[in-house]
Protein backbone atom coordinates (compact mmCIF):
# COMPACT_ATOMS: atom_id res chain seq x y z
CA UNK A 1 0.00 0.00 0.00
CA UNK A 2 2.76 2.29 0.84
CA UNK A 3 4.05 4.01 -2.24
CA UNK A 4 1.66 2.92 -4.83
CA UNK A 5 0.12 4.79 -6.93
CA UNK A 6 -3.26 6.35 -6.56
CA UNK A 7 -5.74 7.75 -9.22
CA UNK A 8 -8.84 9.71 -8.43
CA UNK A 9 -11.68 9.98 -10.98
CA UNK A 10 -12.95 13.86 -10.91
CA UNK A 11 -16.13 14.07 -12.66
CA UNK A 12 -14.99 11.69 -15.31
CA UNK A 13 -11.28 12.84 -15.69
CA UNK A 14 -8.33 10.57 -13.95
CA UNK A 15 -6.21 13.10 -12.15
CA UNK A 16 -2.78 11.26 -11.09
CA UNK A 17 -1.72 11.73 -7.26
CA UNK A 18 1.25 11.80 -6.13
CA UNK A 19 2.60 8.91 -4.00
CA UNK A 20 2.20 9.03 -0.53
CA UNK A 21 5.22 8.77 1.58
CA UNK A 22 4.56 8.18 5.41
CA UNK A 23 5.78 10.15 8.03
CA UNK A 24 10.01 10.35 9.46
CA UNK A 25 12.58 12.53 10.28
CA UNK A 26 12.64 15.23 8.32
CA UNK A 27 15.47 16.09 6.43
CA UNK A 28 17.59 19.03 6.05
CA UNK A 29 19.94 19.90 3.26
CA UNK A 30 23.59 20.66 5.01
CA UNK A 31 23.93 23.62 2.75
CA UNK A 32 20.53 25.64 3.36
CA UNK A 33 21.40 24.69 7.19
CA UNK A 34 24.67 26.54 6.89
CA UNK A 35 23.38 29.18 5.00
CA UNK A 36 20.11 30.19 7.03
CA UNK A 37 20.58 33.27 8.72
CA UNK A 38 18.78 31.65 12.01
CA UNK A 39 20.68 28.15 11.30
CA UNK A 40 24.26 29.37 10.79
CA UNK A 41 26.60 28.10 13.55
CA UNK A 42 30.32 29.96 13.44
CA UNK A 43 32.78 28.52 15.23
CA UNK A 44 34.22 30.89 17.84
CA UNK A 45 37.32 33.07 15.85
CA UNK A 46 41.44 32.68 16.60
CA UNK A 47 43.03 35.29 17.23
CA UNK A 48 44.98 35.83 14.01
CA UNK A 49 48.74 35.48 14.57
CA UNK A 50 49.49 39.01 13.57
CA UNK A 51 47.27 40.50 16.72
CA UNK A 52 48.97 37.96 19.15
CA UNK A 53 52.17 39.91 18.31
CA UNK A 54 51.30 43.16 18.48
CA UNK A 55 49.75 42.65 22.04
CA UNK A 56 53.13 41.21 22.85
CA UNK A 57 54.59 43.94 21.64
CA UNK A 58 52.51 46.06 23.47
CA UNK A 59 53.42 44.29 26.66
CA UNK A 60 57.15 44.72 25.53
CA UNK A 61 56.61 48.25 25.26
CA UNK A 62 54.93 48.55 28.39
CA UNK A 63 57.76 46.87 30.27
CA UNK A 64 60.22 48.71 28.49
CA UNK A 65 58.45 52.36 29.33
CA UNK A 66 58.18 51.27 33.21
CA UNK A 67 62.11 50.47 33.44
CA UNK A 68 63.19 53.77 31.46
CA UNK A 69 60.64 55.90 33.95
CA UNK A 70 62.98 55.19 37.43
CA UNK A 71 66.12 56.27 34.88
CA UNK A 72 64.08 59.13 32.51
CA UNK A 73 63.51 60.82 36.27
CA UNK A 74 67.24 59.70 37.51
CA UNK A 75 68.52 62.18 34.36
CA UNK A 76 66.10 65.06 34.89
CA UNK A 77 67.03 65.17 38.34
CA UNK A 78 70.89 65.43 37.14
CA UNK A 79 70.23 67.93 34.58
CA UNK A 80 68.38 69.57 37.62
CA UNK A 81 71.27 69.34 39.78
CA UNK A 82 73.90 70.28 36.73
CA UNK A 83 71.85 73.62 36.04
CA UNK A 84 71.94 74.57 40.28
CA UNK A 85 75.87 73.26 40.16
CA UNK A 86 76.25 75.32 36.71
CA UNK A 87 74.28 78.22 38.44
CA UNK A 88 76.31 78.75 41.53
CA UNK A 89 79.64 78.11 40.03
CA UNK A 90 78.33 81.11 37.53
CA UNK A 91 78.08 83.14 40.61
CA UNK A 92 81.01 82.16 42.54
CA UNK A 93 83.10 84.66 43.87
CA UNK A 94 86.54 84.82 43.28
CA UNK A 95 88.53 85.99 46.24
CA UNK A 96 92.24 87.36 46.16
CA UNK A 97 94.20 86.64 49.39
CA UNK A 98 97.17 88.43 50.65
CA UNK A 99 99.22 87.35 53.38
CA UNK A 100 100.59 89.15 56.04
CA UNK A 101 104.32 91.03 56.70
CA UNK A 102 106.33 88.00 58.13
CA UNK A 103 104.76 84.78 56.89
CA UNK A 104 104.34 84.23 53.12
CA UNK A 105 101.05 81.57 51.47
CA UNK A 106 102.81 78.30 52.46
CA UNK A 107 102.29 79.42 55.86
CA UNK A 108 100.29 77.10 57.70
CA UNK A 109 98.12 79.82 58.67
CA UNK A 110 97.47 81.05 55.53
CA UNK A 111 96.80 77.30 54.11
CA UNK A 112 94.25 76.62 57.10
CA UNK A 113 92.45 79.99 56.03
CA UNK A 114 92.74 79.53 52.42
CA UNK A 115 90.93 76.54 52.62
CA UNK A 116 88.50 77.71 55.31
CA UNK A 117 87.35 80.71 52.85
CA UNK A 118 87.26 78.43 49.56
CA UNK A 119 84.09 75.92 51.20
CA UNK A 120 82.80 78.65 53.27
CA UNK A 121 82.49 80.82 50.25
CA UNK A 122 82.30 78.10 47.85
CA UNK A 123 84.72 80.36 45.60
CA UNK A 124 85.65 79.35 41.97
CA UNK A 125 88.93 79.97 43.41
CA UNK A 126 91.29 81.74 45.76
CA UNK A 127 94.11 83.33 44.70
CA UNK A 128 97.27 83.73 46.87
CA UNK A 129 99.23 86.83 46.68
CA UNK A 130 103.18 86.86 47.47
CA UNK A 131 104.79 90.07 47.56
CA UNK A 132 108.27 90.15 45.48
CA UNK A 133 110.26 90.45 49.16
CA UNK A 134 109.41 87.41 50.44
CA UNK A 135 108.53 85.20 47.08
CA UNK A 136 110.38 82.25 46.48
CA UNK A 137 111.91 82.03 50.07
CA UNK A 138 113.24 85.35 50.39
CA UNK A 139 113.31 86.79 54.00
CA UNK A 140 113.81 90.64 53.29
CA UNK A 141 112.55 93.38 55.02
CA UNK A 142 108.35 94.68 54.39
CA UNK A 143 108.23 97.88 52.51
CA UNK A 144 105.81 100.32 52.89
CA UNK A 145 102.22 99.11 52.20
CA UNK A 146 102.45 101.62 49.28
CA UNK A 147 104.47 100.32 47.19
CA UNK A 148 103.54 97.01 46.93
CA UNK A 149 100.25 98.13 45.66
CA UNK A 150 100.87 97.93 41.98
CA UNK A 151 102.15 94.47 42.37
CA UNK A 152 99.34 93.48 44.31
CA UNK A 153 96.73 95.46 41.73
CA UNK A 154 98.65 92.90 38.71
CA UNK A 155 98.16 90.12 40.64
CA UNK A 156 94.50 90.90 41.00
CA UNK A 157 93.70 91.87 37.15
CA UNK A 158 95.16 88.80 35.71
CA UNK A 159 92.96 86.67 37.83
CA UNK A 160 89.81 89.14 37.09
CA UNK A 161 90.82 87.90 33.33
CA UNK A 162 91.13 84.50 34.00
CA UNK A 163 87.57 84.23 35.78
CA UNK A 164 85.54 87.32 34.14
CA UNK A 165 82.29 88.52 35.39
CA UNK A 166 82.48 86.49 38.59
CA UNK A 167 82.36 88.87 42.55
CA UNK A 168 85.56 89.72 43.36
CA UNK A 169 86.70 89.36 47.05
CA UNK A 170 89.79 90.83 48.57
CA UNK A 171 91.11 89.23 51.53
CA UNK A 172 94.16 89.93 53.16
CA UNK A 173 95.79 89.40 56.67
CA UNK A 174 97.36 92.15 58.45
CA UNK A 175 99.45 94.13 55.94
CA UNK A 176 97.86 92.59 52.93
CA UNK A 177 94.70 93.55 54.87
CA UNK A 178 96.12 97.33 54.53
CA UNK A 179 97.51 96.89 50.87
CA UNK A 180 93.92 95.09 49.88
CA UNK A 181 92.68 98.33 50.85
CA UNK A 182 94.50 100.80 49.17
CA UNK A 183 93.81 98.55 45.73
CA UNK A 184 90.55 98.10 46.12
CA UNK A 185 90.35 102.44 46.40
CA UNK A 186 91.61 102.15 43.23
CA UNK A 187 88.70 102.77 39.84
CA UNK A 188 90.10 99.96 37.73
CA UNK A 189 89.45 97.15 39.82
CA UNK A 190 85.87 96.73 40.74
CA UNK A 191 86.13 94.89 43.84
CA UNK A 192 82.21 93.56 45.48
CA UNK A 193 84.02 93.41 48.97
CA UNK A 194 87.12 93.64 51.50
CA UNK A 195 87.72 91.37 54.20
CA UNK A 196 90.53 91.83 56.42
CA UNK A 197 91.74 89.46 59.09
CA UNK A 198 93.36 91.33 61.56
CA UNK A 199 93.54 94.86 60.14
CA UNK A 200 97.02 96.84 61.60
CA UNK A 201 94.90 100.01 62.50
CA UNK A 202 97.77 101.09 64.67
CA UNK A 203 101.49 101.87 63.37
CA UNK A 204 104.25 101.64 64.47
CA UNK A 205 104.42 104.95 66.67
CA UNK A 206 100.96 103.95 67.59
CA UNK A 207 98.82 106.58 65.07
CA UNK A 208 95.99 105.54 64.24
CA UNK A 209 96.12 104.52 60.11
CA UNK A 210 92.75 105.17 58.97
CA UNK A 211 92.45 107.14 55.74
CA UNK A 212 92.74 105.00 53.65
CA UNK A 213 89.23 103.13 55.32
CA UNK A 214 87.48 106.43 55.42
CA UNK A 215 88.40 106.80 51.55
CA UNK A 216 86.77 103.21 50.75
CA UNK A 217 83.53 102.72 48.55
CA UNK A 218 83.30 98.99 48.86
CA UNK A 219 81.34 96.83 51.12
CA UNK A 220 83.96 95.63 54.27
CA UNK A 221 84.06 93.53 57.08
CA UNK A 222 87.04 93.16 59.96
CA UNK A 223 87.93 89.85 61.79
CA UNK A 224 89.55 90.94 65.22
CA UNK A 225 90.92 89.64 67.66
CA UNK A 226 89.53 90.72 71.10
CA UNK A 227 93.31 90.89 72.36
CA UNK A 228 94.84 91.97 69.40
CA UNK A 229 97.27 94.99 70.02
CA UNK A 230 97.76 96.42 67.01
CA UNK A 231 93.78 96.76 66.54
CA UNK A 232 92.30 97.99 69.52
CA UNK A 233 88.38 97.89 69.40
CA UNK A 234 87.10 100.84 70.68
CA UNK A 235 89.78 102.90 68.33
CA UNK A 236 88.04 100.60 65.44
CA UNK A 237 85.02 101.06 66.72
CA UNK A 238 85.58 104.65 66.19
CA UNK A 239 86.93 104.86 62.70
CA UNK A 240 83.95 102.94 61.75
CA UNK A 241 81.41 105.54 62.95
CA UNK A 242 83.62 107.57 60.66
CA UNK A 243 83.48 105.33 57.30
CA UNK A 244 81.20 105.91 54.97
CA UNK A 245 80.77 102.53 53.22
CA UNK A 246 79.13 99.37 55.02
CA UNK A 247 80.90 98.05 57.49
CA UNK A 248 81.01 94.84 60.04
CA UNK A 249 82.43 93.53 62.52
CA UNK A 250 83.15 89.84 64.18
CA UNK A 251 84.99 89.48 67.01
CA UNK A 252 87.21 86.44 67.98
CA UNK A 253 86.87 86.33 71.54
CA UNK A 254 90.67 85.99 73.82
CA UNK A 255 92.52 86.11 70.13
CA UNK A 256 95.51 87.83 69.61
CA UNK A 257 96.59 89.42 66.00
CA UNK A 258 96.61 86.27 64.59
CA UNK A 259 93.51 85.04 66.18
CA UNK A 260 95.50 82.45 68.75
CA UNK A 261 93.67 82.16 71.99
CA UNK A 262 94.77 81.63 74.92
CA UNK A 263 94.19 77.92 76.57
CA UNK A 264 92.85 79.33 80.04
CA UNK A 265 90.24 81.51 77.55
CA UNK A 266 89.10 78.42 75.54
CA UNK A 267 88.76 76.60 78.93
CA UNK A 268 86.93 78.89 80.02
CA UNK A 269 84.80 79.66 77.75
CA UNK A 270 84.23 76.10 77.00
CA UNK A 271 85.26 76.20 73.31
CA UNK A 272 87.84 75.32 70.62
CA UNK A 273 90.66 77.55 68.56
CA UNK A 274 88.43 75.61 65.55
CA UNK A 275 85.17 76.25 66.72
CA UNK A 276 86.41 80.14 66.89
CA UNK A 277 87.51 80.13 63.75
CA UNK A 278 84.97 78.51 62.02
CA UNK A 279 82.47 80.64 63.61
CA UNK A 280 84.43 83.68 62.38
CA UNK A 281 84.75 82.22 58.66
CA UNK A 282 81.22 81.87 58.85
CA UNK A 283 80.47 85.43 59.61
CA UNK A 284 82.59 86.17 56.51
CA UNK A 285 80.26 83.81 54.41
CA UNK A 286 77.11 85.56 55.75
CA UNK A 287 78.53 88.86 54.88
CA UNK A 288 79.52 88.19 51.44
CA UNK A 289 75.96 86.23 50.87
CA UNK A 290 74.04 89.42 51.59
CA UNK A 291 76.28 92.10 49.66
Amino acid sequence: MFGAKITVCISGIRVPFPKFRPPGPRRTSSFLLSNHPLERRMPPRRASKRKRISEDELKNVEKQEEEEAPAAASNETTAFKSSSAKNIKENAPLVVFAHGAGAPSTSEWMIRWKNMLAKALNAIEVVTVDYPYISGGKRKAPPKAEKLVDFHSDVVKEAVAKYPNHPLILVGKSMGSRVSCMVASGQDIGASALVCLGYPLKGINGAVRDEILLQLRVPIMFVQGSKDGLCPLDKLEAVRKKMTCANELHVIEGGDHSFKIAKRHLQFSETTQEEAEDLAVQAVATFVANL
